[in-house]
């Protein structure tokens, strides 16, 4: 959700030297991205105080180098802005926000649309700061790529399961690393699974390696056979395997936003969080929420019965989903939001 303020940026500073400093394990995200010179991986995120220092005096420039003369701060947390200050960047841009501001050497004031709760879309936020430095916008739709080598590690990974990428297949995400409380049930996602197949595609499930026993309960629940590849690829590889795919069913999670990139059409169950945050790029997008007194609640794990979940039935999900296997999906698919009421029924919302 960057990548509108990376474009802005880019074209506001076309002859600078841009480096990408991303939490290790996410950098294959940028992979093919025009936008960047380098990469960097920081690893020292979770790691405490003594690791961050560490990982700044690395990438701190030695005194024959110029080093870095701006960085742009869009994490709002106060490690990211310790570590740009102690890696000696000239001039730090972030917003003010607590303790940080002192790191800040150009502040900039949270977006006021937002309210006390910051309930704006990404996007907004971010091209928020990138705007403050004069950038303008090219747009807000979100862009992602994929390299040959992530094409290859992609088409080869799902010739062993014997599914060709020119023929309709479905990918279900049913993971999301922030909590339980995302996830809709292993076996709502293998009745949706089933009916995919039985409509003629084939099923794709996806996950990151500590996914594998959830994946595979979702593969075991599916009559119909799946390819399971949770830890199977690399971020590069799903990015490939998501872009030609046909459809994407999936939880509030990070493969939502991948798909999003390459106009893949996405059916998401959304529960314990808000769409405020998310609420731009939905043309291809269609989002299912439960109508409970209780969401958002943004708990990692609901402390009751799952209800903003368990409410919305495999028939609900696979009723917006097999729409996108249709010949002509890619012209006539559009996004909607749904909620399922008391008593079972599903209406369409503003």
């Amino acid at each position: 959700m960057a990548t509108p303020g990376f474009r802005a940026l880019r074209a506001g500073f076309p002859e600078a030297r841009i480096t990408l400093a991303v939490r290790s394990g996410l950098e294959q995200l940028a992979a093919g991205a025009p936008w960047f010179d380098a990469v960097v991986p920081v690893s020292s995120y979770g790691q405490g105080t003594g690791a961050l220092v560490r990982e700044a005096m690395q990438m701190r420039a030695p005194r024959s180098s110029p080093g870095f003369d701006l960085g742009v701060c869009l994490p709002d947390s106060f490690s990211a802005a310790l570590l740009m200050r102690l890696a000696g960047v000239r001039e730090i841009v972030g917003y003010r926000r607590g303790w940080r501001r002192a790191l800040l050497h150009r502040p900039v004031s949270l977006p006021a649309s937002g309210g006390r709760r910051l309930m704006l879309a990404r996007e907004l936020h971010v091209l928020g700061l990138i705007e403050a430095l004069g950038c303008e916008r090219r747009g807000t739709h979100l862009e992602l790529f994929v390299t040959a080598a992530e094409e290859g590690e992609a088409h080869e990974r799902l010739d062993k399961d014997g599914i060709d990428p020119e023929q309709p297949y479905a990918v279900l995400a049913p993971g999301a690393s922030y909590g339980s409380s995302k996830c809709w049930p292993a076996e709502s996602f293998a009745a949706v699974g089933d009916a995919l197949a039985r409509a003629g595609a084939r099923v794709v499930v996806v996950g990151t390696p500590a996914e594998r026993g959830l994946v595979g309960e979702v593969a075991a629940a599916m009559t119909a056979p799946s390819a399971a590849l949770a830890g199977e690829l690399s971020l590069g590889g799903l990015k490939a395997v998501l872009r030609e795919s046909r459809l994407l069913v999936c939880n509030d999670a990070g493969a939502r936003h991948i798909a999003v990139a390459f106009g893949v059409p996405c059916v998401v169950m959304m529960g314990s969080t808000a769409l405020e945050k998310t609420d731009l790029n939905l043309d291809r997008v269609q989002i299912l929420t439960a109508d409970v007194s209780c969401r958002p609640c943004y708990a990692r794990e609901c402390p009751t019965d799952h209800r903003c979940m368990t409410r919305i039935s495999p028939e609900h999900v696979s009723a917006r989903a097999l729409p996108a296997l249709a010949a002509d999906a890619a012209r006539s698919w559009q996004g909607a939001q749904w909620v399922v009421r008391d008593g079972g029924s599903l209406e369409a919302t503003a």
